[in-house]
C-alpha cells in the first residue's frame, strides 16, 4: 500500500535560509512581494483570536546569528518599501466615503468578495497582497513590543523623521493628515451639518482654525534646517489639541442635538465621517511628537501597525452598519418610548382606563372581523382581495388610534423602549445594583399587567359583537355570512391544526415594524421641522387664521407619526395571505384580537355545532397567539432598545433574576395593580422619576 507523502513543513529558518543565502536566490523572482507573502503566511497562526501572545524568537534568533542574510534581507524590505505612497490610503482607509449608508455597504461588501488593487507602487498594494487575512492586525498586535523592536534595529530600519523629501514616509504622513482636515472642515460646512448646531452660528469654525494650526506645524516639520518634528511643549502642538477637542465637541454637540432636531440618515452619515477623521486625526497627531531619542522608533513601529489595522478593517461591514444605524435606532426608540410611557399603567384608575381603552378597540375590531368575512365574498383578484383587507385593516387601526383605543399587541414595540429607557436612567443612578433591578421588577410589573388587562378588554368585547354583528345580518336578511369558511376560520385558530403560532409570529414582527415606523416619522418631522412649517404656512395662516393653523400643528405632530404608523400596520396584515398565495407559501398572521372576533363568527357559522375538540383547541390557540404576538414584538423592540441604547446583553440575565425574585414574591402585581407602598425611598424615587417624565 502506497501512502501519499505529506509536504515538509517550511520553517522561517529554511525559507530565509533558501532565498537570502550567497546565492541569492531572492534576486531572482518574478513577482518580488511573494517572498514576503510567504514568509507572512509562515508565521500567521491558524486561530490568531485564541492565541495570547504571537512569538517570533525564531526568526530573530537566525538574524542575529547570520549576518548575510540578516542584510540580504534587510535590503530586500528597504527595497520594497521604497518610496512606496500611502498618503490617500491613511486618509481614507475604513472611513466612510459616501453619505450613501446603502453604496457604502455594498461597496464594502463588492469589496470583501473583489478587494480593490491600487497601483503597485504604493503601499496599500503591499498590504493588501500581504496581510489579506482580516484577523491578521490581531495576531500582529500580539507580538511582544520587545520583540517588534529588537526586529526594527536588526533590519536596520531608519527612523521616519531622517527625511522629509517627497515620497518619504513623514512627508505622506503629513499630506494625509492634510488631506483629512481639508475634508473635514469642507463637510462641516454644509447647511445640513451646520443646522445640528445653532450654537455655533456666531462662533468661527473650530475646523477652519484647526486646519490652520496644522498648516504651521507642517512648515515647521518641513523645514529642511529643522528636526523635521516637534515637541509636547510646542504651543503649536497644545493649540492644535485644544482645536481638535472643540472640534470633536461640535460633533458630539450635533448628535446630542438630534433629541431637538432629529436627523436624516445622509446627515448622520456626514456626522459620522467627520468623527470618524477626526478620530484619525488624534491617532497620527502623536506620530509627530518626540520628546526622547527612543520617541523616534516607536513612533516609526506605531505608523506601521496602523497600517496594517486599517488594511485589514478597511472593508469592515458589520462596523459600518453597527455605527451608522445607532444613533438612528436610538432616536426611534426614544419616540417609543416616549409614547410607550402611556400604556404602563400604575394604580387602579389607569388600570381601569386601559381596560375601558381596550373595550373600545375590540368593539372596533369585532366589525373589522365581520367586514372582512365579507370583503371575501368579493370576486376578484389576490391583488384586489390584498388590497381591500388592507384597507380594511387600516382604517379600522387608524380608527382606533384617533379614539384613544387600545390595541393590546400594539403596546409590546411602544414598552418595551419605555422600559429600557427607565432602565438606562435607572443605570446611571447611586446606589445598589440590586435596588435598581428591583425597581425595574416593579416597573416591569406594571407593564405586564397593562398587556393583560389591554388582552382581556380586546377579546372580551371583540367576541360578542362579531357575534352580535354576524347574527342581525342573519336576522335582517336571512344569510349566514360565514355559513361556507366556518370550518377554516376555527381551523385556523388551532396550534396544533394550522401554523397559528408562525402566523402569530409574522403578525409580532409587523408588530415590531409599525413601531420602527412610527418613530421614524416622528424623527423625520422632526429634522425637517414639519411641524413648524405647517405653523407658520403663509396660505394656511390666511385662510384658517393662525389660530387654527397652528392648532392643526399640534394635531400633526401629535397623531401623524401614529395614523402612518397604523396604516402600514393594517397593508402588512391585508397583504401577508396574497404575497404568500402569490410566491406558494403559506404565509397569514394571527393576531389576538381578531382571534377572538373570528372564534364567535366560526361558531355561529356552524349553527354552533363545531365539536368540543376543535372549540378548545381555539380557545387555546387564542391565548397561545396572543402570547406569541407579545413575545415577538416585545423581544424585537428590546433588541432594538438595547442596541440602541448600548447597554450589555449581561443585564438581561440580572434583570430576568430580579424580575422572577419580584413574581414569585408578588405575582398578583403582575396581573392586578396591588403593590404595597412600602418602598424604599431609592425604589419609589427611581419609578416616579422614570415612569412619569
Amino acid at each position: 500500500m502506497k501512502f501519499r507523502k505529506s509536504k515538509p513543513k517550511i520553517t522561517i529558518t529554511s525559507f530565509l535560509s533558501h532565498y537570502f543565502d550567497e546565492a541569492q536566490l531572492w534576486t531572482q523572482t518574478q513577482d518580488e512581494i511573494e517572498l514576503l507573502v510567504q514568509l507572512v503566511r509562515i508565521i500567521r497562526p491558524k486561530n490568531p483570536k485564541a492565541a495570547a501572545r504571537i512569538d517570533i524568537y525564531e526568526l530573530l534568533d537566525f538574524l542575529r546569528k547570520n549576518d548575510f542574510v540578516r542584510l540580504q534581507f534587510s535590503y530586500y524590505i528597504k527595497h520594497l518599501l521604497h518610496h512606496k505612497e500611502f498618503n490617500k490610503f491613511l486618509s481614507d482607509a475604513g472611513i466612510l466615503q459616501d453619505v450613501d449608508f446603502i453604496f457604502e455597504v455594498r461597496k464594502r461588501l463588492f469589496s470583501k468578495l473583489l478587494p480593490f488593487q491600487p497601483n503597485k507602487e504604493s503601499l496599500e498594494y503591499v498590504l493588501n497582497q500581504v496581510f489579506y487575512v482580516n484577523t491578521d492586525s490581531v495576531w500582529v498586535n500580539k507580538i511582544p513590543m520587545d520583540q517588534v523592536e529588537e526586529l526594527y534595529d536588526l533590519l536596520l530600519f531608519k527612523t521616519i523623521y531622517d527625511s522629509i523629501e517627497e515620497d518619504s514616509a513623514l512627508s505622506e504622513l503629513l499630506h494625509s493628515m492634510s488631506i483629512i482636515t481639508q475634508r473635514i472642515s469642507g463637510r462641516a460646512m454644509e447647511t445640513d451639518v451646520i443646522k445640528m448646531v445653532p450654537e455655533y452660528d456666531n462662533l468661527e469654525s473650530p475646523f477652519s482654525a484647526f486646519e490652520k494650526e496644522l498648516i504651521q506645524i507642517d512648515e515647521i516639520i518641513r523645514n529642511p534646517n529643522g528636526d523635521h518634528y516637534i515637541t509636547s511643549n510646542d504651543l503649536y502642538y497644545k493649540q492644535l489639541l485644544i482645536l481638535h477637542k472643540q472640534c470633536m465637541d461640535f460633533v458630539e454637540k450635533a448628535f446630542a442635538n438630534t433629541s431637538k432636531y432629529g436627523i436624516s440618515l445622509r446627515v448622520n452619515q456626514n456626522l459620522l465621517r467627520i468623527r470618524q477623521q477626526l478620530h484619525r486625526l488624534k491617532v497620527l497627531i502623536p506620530l509627530l511628537i518626540v520628546d526622547f531619542e527612543e520617541n523616534k522608533k516607536n513612533n516609526g513601529i506605531q505608523l506601521a501597525l496602523k497600517l496594517i489595522k486599517y488594511n485589514c478593517y478597511k472593508n469592515d461591514v458589520r462596523g459600518l452598519i453597527s455605527e451608522s444605524t445607532q444613533l438612528l435606532s436610538y432616536e426611534v426608540t426614544q419616540h417609543t418610548a416616549k409614547t410607550g410611557e402611556k400604556y404602563i399603567t400604575e394604580g387602579k384608575a389607569e388600570y381601569f382606563r386601559m381596560f375601558r381603552g381596550a373595550l373600545g378597540g375590540g368593539l372596533i375590531v369585532g366589525f373589522l372581523c365581520i367586514i372582512k368575512v365579507l370583503l371575501g365574498k368579493v370576486e376578484t383578484s389576490a391583488f384586489g382581495h390584498a388590497f381591500l383587507y388592507s384597507m380594511n385593516y387600516a382604517a379600522g387601526f387608524i380608527a382606533i388610534y384617533l379614539c384613544g383605543f387600545t390595541l393590546a399587541t400594539k403596546q409590546p414595540a411602544m414598552t418595551a423602549s419605555a422600559l429600557i429607557s427607565a432602565l438606562e436612567k435607572g443605570m446611571k443612578k447611586q446606589g445598589q445594583p440590586s435596588e435598581k433591578h428591583y425597581a425595574f421588577a416593579v416597573l416591569f410589573a406594571r407593564v405586564f399587567r397593562s398587556q393583560f388587562i389591554a388582552f382581556v378588554g380586546n377579546v372580551i368585547m371583540a367576541f360578542p359583537v362579531a357575534l352580535l354583528g354576524i347574527w342581525l345580518i342573519d336576522y335582517a336578511f336571512e344569510y349566514n355570512i360565514a355559513a361556507s369558511k366556518w370550518t377554516k376560520l376555527l381551523t385556523d385558530l388551532s396550534p396544533v391544526h394550522s401554523p397559528a403560532i408562525f402566523h402569530a409570529a409574522i403578525a409580532g414582527v409587523f408588530l415590531f415594524l409599525s413601531g420602527i415606523i412610527s418613530g421614524s416619522i416622528a424623527n423625520r418631522d422632526k429634522h425637517g421641522h414639519v411641524y413648524y412649517r405647517i405653523q407658520e404656512h403663509p396660505l394656511l395662516k390666511k385662510s384658517f387664521g393662525r389660530e387654527k393653523t397652528k392648532k392643526f400643528a399640534d394635531l400633526y405632530e401629535k397623531k401623524w407619526a401614529g395614523v402612518i404608523s397604523n396604516f402600514w400596520f393594517g397593508i402588512f396584515m391585508g397583504s401577508t395571505a396574497s404575497v404568500g398565495l402569490f410566491f406558494g407559501l403559506d404565509l397569514d398572521i394571527r393576531h389576538i384580537t381578531f382571534t377572538s372576533g373570528n372564534f364567535a363568527l366560526g361558531l355561529y357559522g356552524g349553527d354552533f355545532m363545531a365539536s368540543i375538540d376543535i372549540i378548545i383547541w381555539s380557545i387555546i390557540g387564542i391565548g397561545v397567539v396572543g402570547l406569541v404576538n407579545f413575545l415577538v414584538s416585545f423581544s424585537l423592540s428590546l433588541g432594538l432598545a438595547f442596541r440602541s441604547r448600548n447597554i450589555p446583553l449581561l443585564e438581561v440575565r440580572y434583570i430576568i433574576s430580579s424580575i422572577w425574585r419580584h413574581f414569585t414574591y408578588k405575582p398578583m402585581s403582575f396581573f392586578f395593580p396591588s403593590e404595597s407602598k412600602i418602598k424604599s425611598e431609592a425604589t419609589e424615587s427611581y419609578l416616579t422619576s422614570d415612569t412619569k417624565k
